[in-house]
């Protein structure tokens, strides 16, 4: 990837920080911060959404074993529920930044909003393609929500969970019609809240 120069004079550690599963309609929202090492460069880090799921898989297992310390979290159906989907997201994201084992003096988090941080923080559009910090938190992200997908779709099968990931297709909002909402359903977003009513999804 072609990163980005930055900007920042930071004497001490950069983590990215990046998130997967803010648009379907079931599930947690997870959150990845990572702190590279210069010294042990990845090849072909990219945003997660333009990697293939078996170069997404290889890359997550070498940035476990390269990277200096990484930390996934994430926010709960219930949190979504709860608190919205922005307010999961910002905090699944500062839930991994305090997960990491070492502090980073920087968090580069990908999007245009940030969570409440004790460190200073940048936000960067684009950043999944631009940095390779967040490009690895993009892929340690998307790889642990599509595995969460695959362990789901084993518990509710009707669904097709393994196939859409979540997201609001036509046979997922078919299977939502036919069998109603399931427990990892997020009660909020507007085709289940419909399905729950007794409308349409």
């Amino acid at each position: 990837m072609r990163q980005v120069a930055l900007q920042w004079k930071i004497n001490g550690l950069i983590a990215g920080v990046d998130e997967a599963g803010r648009g379907p309609l079931a599930g947690p929202v997870v959150a990845a911060a990572v702190i590279l090492d210069d010294l042990r460069p990845i090849r072909g880090l990219a945003d997660s959404k333009k990697l293939t799921a078996r170069k997404r898989e290889q890359l997550y297992d070498e940035i476990l074993a390269k990277a200096l310390c990484v930390s996934v979290a994430q926010a709960s159906v219930q949190e979504v529920d709860t608190l919205n989907i922005l307010q999961a997201t910002l905090l699944a994201m500062r839930r991994a930044v305090e997960g990491l084992r070492l502090s980073p003096k920087l968090v580069l988090v990908d999007g245009n909003r940030l969570p409440v941080l004790t460190m200073r923080a940048e936000a960067l559009v684009k950043g999944d393609a631009l940095v390779a910090a967040i490009s690895a938190a993009s892929i340690l992200a998307k790889v642990t929500r599509d595995r969460w997908c695959q362990e789901v779709d084993a518990l509710y099968p009707a669904y097709g969970f393994a196939r859409h990931k979540g997201y609001g297709t036509s046979v997922h909002l078919a299977a939502l019609q036919a069998h109603g909402a399931c427990p990892e359903h997020r009660t909020t977003f507007r085709p289940v809240t419909e399905v729950l009513q007794g409308g349409r999804a």
